[in-house]
């Protein structure tokens, strides 16, 4: 019965307490940080895309106005607003915090164990219990922080660059936007334009038939120009209200508030010759962001390497003897013998990942030459159309028509000879909005592409 009692005497492991000490000092000796790793220079996003300069856009404060809107107002709201960009700038936080559990080392771990207790005979009680308290820690070798740290930070330069690309995404979208919004309001003014004079053709054929000097037929067809031109005003009216609409949607908008955008399409530049914008595709983000993919790709080839290095694990501690209350250290080393798993399938993986990588790359370099070729003939074609539009059709058209209806107040000619002239004179000033509306879409698209504005660009060759 007396080897079944349980002894007043219990162990003392604060004996063991300054050893423990010792041995924590000891362990963390063998996990120091690496060397500070620098980000590589590759990583770092442009600053700015000339006047397209994100920085100088975001302003978290600016409203939408309720009056008239500028192209740099609609950018601004833009930049601080358009929930894509939200998650965008998300992202690279969360690579970030990424980046700092990357470069954290492995957590040491402790163990208590009590040995020899509640048996048989003389180890029925603690006695002759031996308590044991250990301090383990995991060993990692081949520089496999500093090499995780490395595909962190690469990782977070595709964050950034990602980032950029899309913040040049939405100044592109906003500027086609608001293009749409400029051409919406020039088409309502050349309808009410058109509608203004049919209706004055209108008053002049009712005085004539007044007069007796035409039929009411012709009264007839000048009012069915009208009612034309009234039911043109009206679709050009609400396509404006929904381009308007679309805009303030990139901002997070459900509705526009404000009431004009403030802008002149007639403004239009002379065309840098094709091979200075080819020039510029590499700073493209889209395509620059594949020089650190790649390098983000080697480094997990260097990583995964590493982890088929073992690693050690280390472990310390102090052993307590309650017989005769003496103390003895405990120290061991573990370490997991690469027979079978040697990491061949991550490295093969990995290889093929930055083979596809560089194909990859190509062909976003593809992709961005024959968009910005598509557009840039897009460009000089509408350049070339608004310059002849401006220089020789526009004034023609409108001398024509002025000549005939003079000719036709002095009765040399018919109303159908008005209507007609009347009616190209229309169709030759709508064909130059559309052609005003097309050079600056394909301008947005060309400055898009190269992430320069063409302002900046000299004529015949780059700045």
């Amino acid at each position: 019965m007396e080897q079944n009692q349980i002894p007043t005497q219990h162990p003392e492991p604060e004996k063991l307490l300054p050893t423990m000490t010792l041995l924590l000092v000891f362990l963390s000796s063998c996990t120091t940080s690496p060397a500070v790793y620098q980000q590589p220079r590759e990583t770092l996003p442009p600053r700015g895309i000339g006047a397209f300069e994100s920085s100088k856009l975001i302003k978290p404060e600016q409203r939408e106005p309720e009056d008239t809107l500028t192209l740099q107002d609609a950018l601004s709201l833009a930049m601080s607003h358009n929930p894509e960009l939200s998650i965008s700038s998300w992202r690279v936080d969360a690579s970030k915090a990424r980046t700092l559990q990357a470069g954290l080392r492995p957590n040491p771990q402790i163990e208590g164990e009590v040995e020899n207790f509640a048996g048989s005979s003389t180890l029925g009680g603690f006695d002759e219990a031996e308590t044991t308290i250990s301090l383990s820690q995991l060993l990692e070798l081949g520089d496999k922080r500093k090499k995780r740290l490395r595909v962190a930070e690469l990782g977070q330069g595709l964050a950034e660059w990602d980032l950029q690309a899309k913040r040049l995404q939405v100044i592109s979208q906003t500027s086609l936007a608001f293009i749409e919004v400029l051409a919406g309001q020039r088409r309502v003014e050349l309808q009410s334009a058109s509608l203004d004079l049919a209706r004055e053709v209108l008053a002049s054929v009712t005085e004539r038939e007044n007069a007796g000097k035409s039929s009411p037929i012709e009264t007839i067809r000048a009012q069915i120009v009208v009612s034309q031109g009234e039911i043109s005003l009206g679709r050009a009216r609400r396509s404006l209200d929904a381009s308007r609409a679309m805009l303030a949607a990139i901002w997070g908008s459900s509705s526009a508030r404000f009431t004009s955008a403030i802008g002149s399409l007639d403004e239009i530049q002379d065309l840098p010759p094709l091979e200075s914008l080819t020039a510029r595709i590499s700073k493209n983000p889209d395509v620059s962001r594949w020089d650190v993919e790649i390098a983000e790709r080697m480094a997990r080839i260097e990583l995964v390497t590493a982890e088929a290095t073992p690693d050690a694990t280390i472990t310390g501690g102090a052993r307590l003897l309650q017989g005769t209350e003496d103390t003895a250290f405990v120290v061991g080393l573990s370490i997991p013998l690469p027979i079978h798993d040697r990491n061949q399938g991550r490295l093969r993986e990995a290889e093929i990942d930055l083979s596809r990588a560089t194909d990859e790359r190509r062909a976003a370099e593809i992709r961005v030459h024959s968009a910005l070729i598509d557009a840039y003939q897009a460009l000089l074609s509408s350049f070339q159309e608004v310059t002849a539009l401006r220089e020789q059709v526009l004034p023609a058209a409108g001398a024509a028509y002025e000549g005939i209806r003079e000719s036709y107040r002095q009765g040399k000619l018919t109303q159908l000879d008005v209507l007609e002239s009347q009616k190209t004179l229309f169709e030759v000033r709508d064909q130059y909005a559309r052609s005003l509306t097309d050079y600056h879409r394909a301008r947005a698209q060309v400055e898009g592409l190269v992430g320069t504005p063409i302002s900046e660009l000299k004529i015949g060759g780059l700045r």
